[in-house]
C-alpha cells in the first residue's frame, strides 16, 4: 500500500463520483485506483473484491450502502475519490460526498442512459454549485450506445455537454477511443494504451469534435476568434478552456470507457488531473451566506461531513479542511456547541483503513477517532475563523416501522443502539411513541432500515422485527347525556360510598373539561377533585377500542353522600362507574390522525399519484407547478393510510417523488373501517 506525502490545496482534487445504482461508479474507483497504483488490481461487486466496498452490509448485499473515500496520486495532483451510494435508499452518501468534493463525476450506463438517479445527482451537484463531468461507463456491454447516451443528455442539459474522449464503434463493438484533445486514436488491452492509426473518422465523431470545439471556444473571447477564423486549438488552449468552463459550470466534459477492465480510464484520469478544479480554486459557503476562500495560511477550520459509530472502535469523524492546517493534538471549538474539542491523531483515510497523518492541510480531507460530542455537518475551527460551513441538505426520512425486540427488555438496548446509528446517518429517525408504546424507526425506504437493523445486530448485539405501526387513534362523543355513578360497599366497619350525576357532552380541543354545577352540598367540596382524578383516569381508555377520549366535557350535577362511608376513593369509582355507563349513550365514535401532504413529483405522473392519493381515501386540496418539470400535490390523507406511500410513490415516479407528511388534526373514521379498527383493538 503506497504511503501519502503532504499536497498543497491547488494540487488536490476532491471529486465526487454520483450517479444511479448499477450505473459502476465503485468500479470505475477501482479503475482508477489501480491506474494510479494505489491499488494492485480492479475488483469485482460479483466478488464482492471492490476496494470501496469494504463495509460488511456491501460484501454482503454487493451493492454500496455508505460514502467512502480513497485517495490516489496522479502526476503531480493527489485526487480524492469519494464513492457516494447510487442507490435512493442511501442517498445520505449524495449529500456527505457533496460536502467534502470539489466537482463531481456523474456515471452513467451506456445501457441505462440517463436514469433518475443521474439526474438527481445532477441536480444535487448543481444545486450545492459542484462543477460536473460525465462518464459514459459499460460500452463493452449489449446495446450500449455512446451517441445515443450523448443525445439525450444533450436534449437535458443543453449546451453545457461537451465531449472529450468518444468511441469508434464498428458493428457493435467499440474499436478504440478517440481523444478528441489531442486527436489521437488508442485501443486498450486493460489499462494498457497502444495509438490506433490512422485516427477513424465519421459523421458521429465529426460532430463530436465540433461540439467539443465550440464549446472551448465559448469561454473566451480570444478563442472565439481563432474558431471563426479557422485557426486550430493548441491541446494547453483546450485544457484551459475546459478548465475554466468547467469551473464556471458553463461546460459539462464528457468522457467514456469501461470501468470493469479499464478501457479509457487513463483518459479520464489524466484530464480530470488537469481540468478538474483543485480544492484551492473554489470558495467554501458559510451558514451565513458569506463565502470564504481555501487558505492554506489561515486559522484552522474544518467541517465533518460523515460519521461512523463503531461500539468498539468508537466514532470516526471524516472531515474537510477548508482553512489552515490541522494536526494530532490540535484544539478546536464547535460552532454547534461552543465547546473545545481535542483532536488526538489526525489520519488519511484509504476506505476502511486509515493512515496516520502528520497533518491535514486546507483542502484536503482527513479523519481523527474519539470526538464524542461531534456530529455530521459541524464545523470546527479557531476562534479567529469563527463561522459555520453550510452543508449540503440530507433527505428526509419516508419510511417509518415499529421496532420489537426478540428478547424481552432489550428496549434499552435498541434505544441505545439507534441512538448511536443516528450519529452516523442524519437520514434515520428514532422516537418512542408515547400513546402507542412503541420504538419508531424511520429510514429513507426498506433497504435503507434493513440495513440499520442488520448494523444494530452486528454493531451492537440487538435482533429485532419490524412491524407496521400502529395508528394513534383517539375517541369521542357525538351526544350529551346525563348518567348516575353510583359506588357502594359494605364490608364490616366503615363501607365505601359514593353518588354522583354526570353529564357528559361533546366539546373541542383534546384535554377532558371538568366542572361542577353542585348545588346544595349533596356532594361535598372536598370530594370533587376526587371525582375529577376519577375520570380523568378514565378517558385514557375509550369504551369503543380503548383509545384515549378527547373533545369530552364532564359537568358534575348532583349526588349523594354519607357522613361516615364517603371517601375520596369511593368518589373516584363512582365518577369511573359514571363514564363506563354513559359513554355508550352519548353516540361513541372513533377519530384518526389526518395529515397534511405535500408531495414533489414529475408532471407527467400527476394523474397516478392522485389515484393513489384517492385510494388512500386522502383528499387534493391543492396543485402548484414548482418549475423543471415538477408539480406540487396539497392533500390531506388519513394517516393510517400511509404506511407504504413511499414505496408506492418510488414504483410511480422512479425516486423522482419527494414528500412531507405532517399531522394535522383529528377527523372521525367512516363506520366501515371504524369496524375493523374496533374489532382488531378487541382481539389484541
Amino acid at each position: 500500500m503506497f504511503t501519502l506525502k503532504q499536497y498543497k490545496a491547488t494540487n488536490i482534487k476532491n471529486i465526487a463520483l454520483l450517479g444511479h445504482g448499477n450505473s459502476g461508479k465503485t468500479t470505475l474507483a477501482d479503475a482508477i485506483l489501480y491506474y494510479g497504483k494505489a491499488t494492485d488490481r480492479i475488483g469485482k461487486s460479483a466478488d464482492s473484491t471492490l476496494a470501496l466496498d469494504f463495509d460488511a452490509e456491501e460484501k454482503k448485499r454487493k451493492v454500496s450502502v455508505s460514502t467512502a473515500l480513497f485517495p490516489v496520486e496522479i502526476g503531480e495532483n493527489k485526487l480524492n475519490l469519494i464513492d457516494a451510494p447510487g442507490q435512493f435508499d442511501f442517498a445520505a452518501g449524495v449529500s456527505e460526498a457533496l460536502a467534502a468534493a470539489d466537482s463531481a463525476l456523474i456515471v452513467l450506463s451506456g445501457k441505462s442512459g440517463l436514469t433518475v438517479g443521474a439526474q438527481k445527482a445532477y441536480e444535487a451537484a448543481r444545486k450545492n454549485n459542484k462543477p460536473v463531468a460525465f462518464f459514459i461507463n459499460k460500452l463493452d456491454s449489449v446495446h450500449a450506445h455512446f451517441y445515443r447516451v450523448v443525445s439525450i443528455i444533450t436534449g437535458q442539459y443543453g449546451g453545457v455537454i461537451c465531449p472529450v474522449v468518444v468511441p469508434f464503434v464498428e458493428g457493435e463493438q467499440v474499436t478504440c477511443y478517440i481523444n478528441l484533445i489531442t486527436g489521437k486514436a488508442y485501443t486498450y488491452d486493460g489499462l494498457t494504451a497502444k495509438e490506433y492509426t490512422p485516427v477513424p473518422d465519421n459523421s458521429d465523431i465529426s460532430s463530436m469534435r465540433d461540439i467539443m470545439l465550440e464549446a472551448v471556444a465559448s469561454t473566451d473571447e480570444g478563442l472565439m476568434d481563432k474558431y471563426f477564423g479557422g485557426e486550430a486549438f493548441t491541446e494547453e488552449e483546450i485544457l484551459g478552456a475546459l478548465k475554466t468552463g468547467m469551473q464556471s459550470g458553463d461546460l459539462c466534459p464528457v468522457f467514456c470507457g469501461v470501468g470493469q477492465d479499464g478501457a479509457a480510464v487513463p483518459m479520464l484520469v489524466d484530464t480530470l488531473a488537469a481540468i478538474a478544479p483543485s480544492a484551492a480554486d473554489g470558495k467554501v459557503m458559510c451558514a451565513d451566506d458569506s463565502a470564504v476562500a481555501v487558505d492554506e495560511n489561515g486559522p484552522a477550520a474544518l467541517i465533518v461531513f460523515k460519521t461512523i459509530a463503531d461500539p468498539f472502535v468508537g466514532k470516526l469523524s471524516y472531515f474537510k479542511v477548508v482553512s489552515g492546517t490541522v494536526k494530532s493534538d490540535s484544539r478546536l471549538i464547535s460552532q454547534r456547541t461552543g465547546n473545545e474539542e481535542k483532536l488526538s491523531k489526525v489520519m488519511w483515510i484509504k476506505a476502511g483503513k486509515q493512515e496516520d497523518a502528520p497533518a491535514i492541510p486546507a483542502g484536503d480531507i482527513g479523519a481523527v477517532a474519539k470526538l464524542g460530542n461531534v456530529l455530521t455537518g459541524d464545523t470546527l475551527c479557531e476562534a479567529a475563523f469563527g463561522k459555520a460551513i453550510k452543508v449540503p441538505a440530507f433527505p428526509l426520512p419516508q419510511l417509518t416501522m415499529a421496532v420489537y425486540p426478540k428478547v424481552k427488555g432489550d428496549e434499552d438496548k435498541i434505544a441505545q443502539g439507534l441512538t448511536r446509528l443516528m450519529e452516523e446517518d442524519p437520514t434515520i429517525s428514532f422516537s418512542v411513541n408515547t400513546e402507542t408504546k412503541e420504538q419508531l424507526l424511520s429510514g429513507l425506504g426498506e433497504q435503507h432500515i434493513d440495513v440499520i437493523i442488520s448494523k444494530l445486530a452486528a454493531k451492537f448485539g440487538v435482533s429485532v422485527e419490524l412491524k407496521t405501526p400502529r395508528v394513534a387513534y383517539r375517541e369521542t362523543i357525538r351526544k350529551t347525556v346525563k348518567v348516575q355513578g353510583k359506588h357502594k360497599k359494605q364490608s364490616g366497619g366503615h363501607g365505601q360510598y359514593g353518588d354522583v350525576w354526570i353529564e357528559f357532552s361533546p366539546c373541542e380541543g383534546d384535554e377532558m373539561i371538568f366542572e361542577e354545577k353542585v348545588f346544595g352540598g349533596s356532594v361535598p367540596k372536598n370530594f370533587f377533585p376526587a371525582v375529577e382524578k376519577g375520570l380523568r383516569d378514565s378517558v385514557q381508555k375509550g369504551v369503543l377500542a380503548g383509545y384515549p377520549v378527547v373533545g369530552l366535557k364532564a359537568t358534575l350535577l348532583d349526588g349523594s353522600y354519607h357522613p361516615v362511608d364517603s371517601s375520596e376513593m369511593a368518589f373516584k369509582t363512582a365518577a369511573g362507574i359514571a363514564y363506563k355507563d354513559g359513554l355508550p349513550q352519548a353516540g361513541p365514535v372513533l377519530l384518526e390522525p389526518i395529515g397534511t401532504l405535500n408531495v414533489t413529483i414529475p408532471e407527467d405522473n400527476m394523474g397516478d399519484v392522485i389515484g393513489d392519493i384517492n385510494k388512500r381515501r386522502g383528499r387534493v386540496i391543492g396543485m402548484n407547478p414548482v418549475g423543471g418539470k415538477l408539480q406540487e400535490i396539497i392533500a390531506e390523507v388519513p394517516m393510517a393510510e400511509m404506511s407504504d406511500f413511499s414505496t408506492s410513490m418510488r414504483s410511480i415516479t422512479q425516486g423522482r417523488a419527494e414528500f412531507t407528511l405532517n399531522f394535522e388534526r383529528y377527523e372521525e373514521v367512516p363506520a366501515h373501517i371504524a369496524g375493523k379498527v374496533i374489532e382488531a383493538a378487541k382481539a389484541e
